[in-house]
């Protein structure tokens, strides 16, 4: 039987935008998807440019998303589309994706999920009562060591974990490029599109999600410092946290834009009672595992000793690098996998509720005299 690829549409992701282009280079990696139709941009000119440059039948290139979503429902089942790339700043993504599930779309979002809690929870009854899937794209979580880490302290490998400490360092809001019209820049510091946080929001809740995930473990209540160091940004763009896990484990979360020189530096340890593990994304393919009484160990992406949830998401032999399209195409063939009825983890609703969960704690926590704060989500993954 023919294995036909999954149409997909996109709102957002046209000229000159970034994540759009990495979201198609990962949803084509595996074949399991084909770009459709797309809502690109409100400016028509750069909306018809890139639906020409990516080879579009012109009728399915739509000025609005709500148009896309009405014309695409008014297809016969076998041509409209299947899902929904939502590739938008922030404040799009609630009303966008809850007009395509409302619609019968699967949706898959970048995160952050929302602006703020309300619009997360009234994103995720609109799944729930859709029955549609709804992915988003915490990319880091597709990293095939990444898998291998969490497998291993799920298993027990480490004993009772006892550290968590999470960084996101960056440097390149160090200097005014939001006052200066760089269009990545000024969303990303503008309440109005970005929502409650600007650091947090960004890439915060990247160094939460993966700081759980791995450690198998909930957050219960942390202590937090948010700050702005450049005058005239209405956002943070550094912050720090003390986080009390269940279980008694500690942990730190540490995230900035504004430590000139730094490039993508998120990095992850973790120590249990017999040992720790240790990964980072600007050496994705390496995993170091340290113990209390032998040597240290590397673990090397395609090498020996990964266990079996860890190598399909392998596509080479060790020694040829994989990395972030490869880690973000391993989300976007799990939610294929998903939509054919096969089961797969995929960050979904769950990830997006507790991950603004821990925003609004973060936020309310610094602006607070409390020294903790707890997490407040009914959600689990």
């Amino acid at each position: 039987m023919i294995r036909h690829p999954l149409k997909l549409g996109m709102v957002g992701g046209g000229e000159g935008a970034f994540i759009g282009a990495v979201h198609r280079m990962a949803a084509a990696l595996d074949g399991e998807w084909r770009l459709a139709a797309g809502a690109f941009s409100t400016d028509a000119g750069k909306n018809t440019r890139t639906g020409d440059l990516l080879g579009l039948d012109p009728a399915r290139v739509y000025a609005t998303y709500e148009a896309l979503l009405a014309g695409e429902a008014a297809l016969p089942a076998g041509e409209r589309i299947d899902a929904v790339a939502i590739v938008t700043p922030n404040h799009l993504h609630a009303p966008v994706a809850i007009a395509a599930l409302t619609a019968g779309f699967h949706v898959f979002c970048e995160k952050p999920m929302a602006m703020n809690g309300g619009e997360a929870r009234a994103i995720a009854a609109a799944a729930q009562a859709s029955g549609k899937q709804f992915a988003l794209a915490f990319t880091y979580s597709g990293y095939p060591l990444v898998e291998e880490a969490r497998a291993r302290v799920a298993r027990g490998d480490f004993g009772a974990i006892r550290l968590v400490q999470v960084e996101y360092i960056q440097g390149w809001l160090s200097g005014s490029l939001d006052a200066q019209g760089n269009k990545q820049a000024e969303w990303r510091t503008d309440p109005a599109r970005a929502g409650l946080g600007g650091c947090l929001g960004d890439i915060g809740t990247h160094a939460f999600h993966l700081a759980e995930l791995v450690s198998g473990l909930r957050v219960e209540t942390l202590s937090a410092e948010l700050a702005t160091h450049l005058p005239g940004r209405r956002l943070d763009d550094d912050v720090s946290a003390l986080l009390r896990f269940e279980g008694g484990a500690r942990g730190t979360l540490k995230a900035t834009q504004v430590a000139a020189g730094e490039e993508n530096g998120l990095r992850l340890r973790i120590h249990g009672e017999r040992g720790g593990l240790e990964w980072a994304q600007m050496e994705p393919n390496t995993l170091t595992l340290r113990w209390l009484d032998r040597p240290a160990e590397i673990l090397r992406a395609g090498g020996p000793g990964l266990g079996d949830s860890t190598t399909p998401l392998l596509r080479t032999p060790a020694g040829h690098p994989e990395g972030y399209i490869e880690a973000f195409a391993n989300l976007y063939r799990g939610f294929a996998r998903l939509l054919r009825g096969d089961s797969a983890q995929v960050p979904g609703v769950a990830d997006g509720l507790r991950t603004m969960a821990f925003v609004e704690a973060m936020i309310a926590n610094a602006k607070a005299d409390t020294k903790w704060t707890e997490i407040v989500t009914g959600e689990r993954r």
